[in-house]
C-alpha cells in the first residue's frame, strides 16, 4: 500500500492505492483539529480490495498556507466536490466527531445534488444531526480553546506545548471547532444507505444515546456498536474498528462501476 501526493493529485485527500484493483473506496473524514497524519496506520491497514482517502483539510500540513474553512456548508461542498471523481467504484465514508457530521451533510449533497448514493456510511463519537448540541469553545481565548482539545484528546499533547507548533494548529483548530459550534441542529433527513455508528462507552462529549439517534436518518439500515473508550476510543481500538469497518465494506451488496449513481 502506498500513499501518495504527486502534482496533479487532489489536495483534499491523502491517496492509499493497494496494488490490485481495489473493490470499494473508502473517504476518512478527520475530527476536529485532525490531520490526515492521525490516520496514516488506516490508511495502510484495509488491505489491496479498499482503497483509502483521508481527507486533508485546509489550514494544515501540506496546505497550512491556505485559508482555514469555519463553517460545515462551505466545507461540505467542497468536499463533495472533492469527492466525485472517485465515485467510479462504490465510495463509502467514515467520519470521526466532527467528520461525522460531515460525512453525513457530504452524503446528502452528494445523493441529491449528483445522484450518488454510498455503499455506507460510518459515523464515529457524534450525535445524530438532529440531536447536536452548538458549542462556543471556539469563541473562547486560547488557553481554553487548548484546555478543551487536551480535553478530548486526540492530539499529541508534546505538540501543543511547544509555543511554535501551537502557533501554526491554532488557527485551524479554532476553525474546526467553528464548524462544529456553529452547525445547528435540524429535522432528520434520511440517507440512502446502511448507517453504521461507532460510540465510546465513557464519552462525555457525545453520549450513546445521542449515536443512537442516528438510526432515525437511517431507513435502509442502522447498527450501533458500543466499544469500550472515551471520545478517542479508536486509538486504542483502531485494529478492532478497522477489521469491522473492513467486513462490513466487503460484504455489503457489489456495485458496478457508475452504478453508485441512482
Amino acid at each position: 500500500m502506498r500513499a501518495d501526493g504527486p502534482a496533479g493529485e487532489s489536495p483534499w485527500f491523502r491517496h492509499y492505492r493497494g496494488t490490485t484493483a481495489p473493490r470499494v473506496r473508502l473517504a476518512i473524514l478527520p475530527h476536529a483539529g485532525g490531520t490526515a497524519a492521525f490516520y496514516h496506520e488506516w490508511g495502510e491497514a484495509f488491505g489491496p480490495d479498499v482503497e483509502v482517502l483521508v481527507a486533508r483539510y485546509p489550514g494544515r500540513q501540506q496546505r497550512l498556507h491556505e485559508p482555514c474553512i469555519d463553517r460545515m456548508e462551505p466545507l461540505a461542498n467542497e468536499v463533495t466536490g472533492a469527492l466525485l471523481p472517485f465515485t467510479d467504484l462504490p465510495l463509502a465514508i467514515f467520519g470521526h466527531s466532527m467528520g461525522a457530521s460531515l460525512g453525513y451533510e457530504v452524503a446528502l449533497r452528494l445523493e441529491k445534488l449528483h445522484g450518488v448514493r454510498l455503499s455506507g456510511l460510518y459515523v464515529s463519537a457524534r450525535s445524530a444531526p438532529h440531536r447536536v448540541a452548538p458549542r462556543d469553545e471556539y469563541l473562547a481565548d486560547d488557553a481554553t480553546l487548548l484546555a478543551e482539545v487536551r480535553r478530548l484528546g486526540g492530539t499529541d499533547g508534546s505538540v501543543l506545548d511547544d509555543p511554535e507548533m501551537r502557533e501554526l494548529l491554532l488557527p485551524a483548530i479554532r476553525a474546526d471547532f467553528a464548524v462544529v459550534g456553529t452547525y445547528r441542529p435540524r429535522a432528520p433527513m434520511p440517507v440512502s444507505c446502511p448507517v453504521v455508528a461507532y460510540a465510546g462507552a465513557d464519552d462525555p462529549s457525545s453520549p450513546v444515546d445521542g449515536v443512537r439517534a442516528w438510526g432515525d436518518v437511517a431507513p435502509l439500515g442502522f447498527t450501533l456498536r458500543v466499544l469500550a473508550g472515551d471520545h478517542f476510543y479508536l486509538v486504542g481500538r483502531r485494529a478492532e474498528v478497522v477489521a469491522d469497518l473492513r467486513r462490513r465494506l466487503l460484504g455489503a451488496r457489489e456495485v458496478a462501476p457508475g452504478q453508485g449513481r441512482g
